[in-house]
């Protein structure tokens, strides 16, 4: 046989072998991408923060080495191919144990981040809502209390890693927008003379009841009054004067509703020096579009409601009608 055939042969085989090799590896990363992936470390799942700014190579690096992937270089390539290497997204993920390579790309090129959320409750100080932030374990940073009345009572998403600050700025820049539509389209004529006298009889408002329903009539009742230069007479302005809006765990006594302060709304005329709570949407919007009404009184009426009258005199039988409920309940022990 020549030396050209043999040549020929061996160049052939040498073919073969490097396309044997060029399969095997392609299969393998096949594999290493469609099949499963490295067990957790800890648990059923691996928790991995990706960072704003990360590129794609970091952001390989940083699963391989939380044990997500095998391969770093590998999900870059997938990334490339895929065309999702300029699609993928910040957060917190949280991946199964096992995940397979493009199930993990795909999570982070959809954005599946790990929903966390604070939520803040209408009526709620903004002592209170700075102690929910500070609270939240996945938050950074310190935050001061924001002015009473700036935060908009609602749920926030909340990423790890946040400032806790950043976090209560959002709610201060929900509070401000609602509050601008609001007051853009309020009702003519209101005794309120800017933005944030309508905030502090909103947070009256939202204090006095908790059935939604009757914020509209509440807000109503005290619109009246502040254009009859009546005394607003609100329990809730009182016990913010004591305790800052904390439940002051007792009922309000007769030398405290006597007490010269300009939280005393039953001795000061008008509003207050500023909003006792957080109020929501629905009592920003009460208090900015009033119905009308013609009355000013409202007493509880032992269901968790109000009974409301036009006349003192009515009011006066309203209030003796709780005044038994009160009554009935202590020779019952409360039930």
């Amino acid at each position: 046989m020549s030396r050209r055939r043999i040549s020929k042969r061996a160049a052939g085989g040498g073919a073969l072998i490097a396309l044997g090799l060029s399969l095997l590896i392609a299969l393998a990363g096949v594999w290493t991408y469609a099949g499963p992936g490295p067990k957790a470390r800890e648990g059923a799942a691996t928790v991995v923060v990706l960072e704003r700014g990360s590129g794609v190579a970091r952001i390989g690096q940083t699963l391989q080495a939380a044990g997500v992937i095998s391969s770093a270089s590998l999900f870059a390539l997938a990334a490339r191919m895929t065309g999702a290497a300029g699609d993928l997204k910040a957060g917190e993920y949280e991946f199964r144990t096992g995940a397979s390579m493009a199930q993990v790309l795909g999570d982070i090129r959809s954005g599946k981040v790990v929903r966390r959320s604070i939520t803040i409750p209408e009526g709620w100080t903004s002592g209170m809502v700075l102690d929910a932030v500070n609270a939240s374990p996945v938050l950074t940073g310190t935050a001061a209390e924001p002015p009473e009345g700036s935060v908009l009572p609602d749920t926030y998403d909340i990423q790890r890693g946040e400032s806790r600050e950043a976090v209560i700025q959002r709610m201060r820049e929900a509070h401000d927008e609602v509050l601008a539509k609001l007051w853009a389209a309020r009702q003519p004529g209101l005794p309120l003379a800017s933005p944030q006298e309508a905030v502090i009889l909103a947070s009256i408002v939202e204090k006095e009841t908790g059935v939604a329903a009757e914020r509209p009539r509440v807000a109503a009742i005290f619109i009246n009054r502040l254009r009859a230069g009546m005394l607003l007479q609100s329990d809730p302005t009182i016990i913010y004067g004591l305790t800052k809006g904390r439940p002051l765990g007792r009922g309000i006594r007769a030398s405290e509703l006597a007490a010269d302060s300009p939280w005393n709304s039953y001795k000061v005329a008008g509003l207050p020096p500023g909003p006792i709570a957080n109020p929501g949407r629905e009592s920003l919007a009460a208090v900015l579009n009033p119905p009308k009404t013609d009355e000013f009184y409202f007493v509880a009426d032992g269901t968790g409601g109000h009974a409301f009258a036009t006349t003192y005199e009515q009011h006066e039988k309203n209030v003796q009608r709780w005044r038994q409920i009160e009554r009935d309940r202590a020779a019952t022990g409360g039930r």
